[in-house]
This record gives structure tokens, C-alpha cells and sequence, in this order.
């Protein structure tokens, strides 16, 4: 058993999105995306399938050109190679679910490039 919390330890950045692998599983890989209020993650791809879950706050987030609403405690899953970008409209914690075989330094590079 392994017991993480996403609301502890919120180290929210001014100048950049913040990631933060929070858990691995045997299956799974957990992180933790921190955006301020209008802080944007550019448009980007996953390899794999990807669930996203609104653990505070609110985020546009643009797939294939259509701009989706969500809100604390909505979850959208995506399949692999999809398109897709994030605009915080207040601060916000997402949490991002990645499949074992994907890389969360991706993630990580996507932030720093955004």
C-alpha cells in the first residue's frame, strides 16, 4: 500500500507550470500539473492514452480545435496521438494519468517549453 496526497505540498509558480510525479504503480504513472491562472501547456501529443482529472480550479482545454470547459472534478480521457492543449482560467491542480510505458519527463518538457 502507498498513500500520496495531489493537495499537499502545492508549490505554485509564477513564471512556470509545475509537475510532479506524485505515485507509480505497477500500471500507472500519477502526476501532479499545477497552473496558475492563465498559464498555458502548448499544444501537444501523448503516445498513449491519457486521463485528465480536475482536482481544483478551472481549464480550457483545447482538443483538435474545439475549446472544452472543465471543472473541478471532471476527467476526460484521451486516446493516444490526439492534439491537445491546456489554458488555466484560475489557479488549478490536475491530475494526469499515464500509462506505465510513457515517460513523465515528457510532461515535464512539454511544461518547460510551454
Amino acid at each position: 500500500m502507498n498513500i500520496k496526497s495531489f493537495n499537499k505540498h502545492l508549490d505554485y509558480n509564477d513564471n512556470r507550470i509545475v509537475t510532479k510525479v506524485i505515485l507509480e504503480t505497477s500500471f500507472s504513472k500519477e502526476i501532479r500539473i499545477l497552473l496558475k491562472n492563465r498559464q498555458t501547456m502548448k499544444e501537444h501529443k501523448a503516445p498513449l492514452p491519457i486521463i485528465i482529472h480536475i482536482l481544483e480550479g478551472k481549464i480550457d482545454f483545447g482538443v483538435e480545435g474545439e475549446i472544452i470547459s472543465l471543472e473541478k472534478g471532471d476527467v476526460i480521457t484521451l486516446e493516444s496521438n490526439i492534439s491537445h492543449d491546456l489554458t488555466a482560467k484560475e489557479d488549478s491542480i490536475v491530475r494526469l494519468t499515464l500509462s506505465k510505458l510513457d515517460d513523465a519527463n515528457r510532461v515535464k518538457k512539454v511544461a518547460q517549453k510551454s
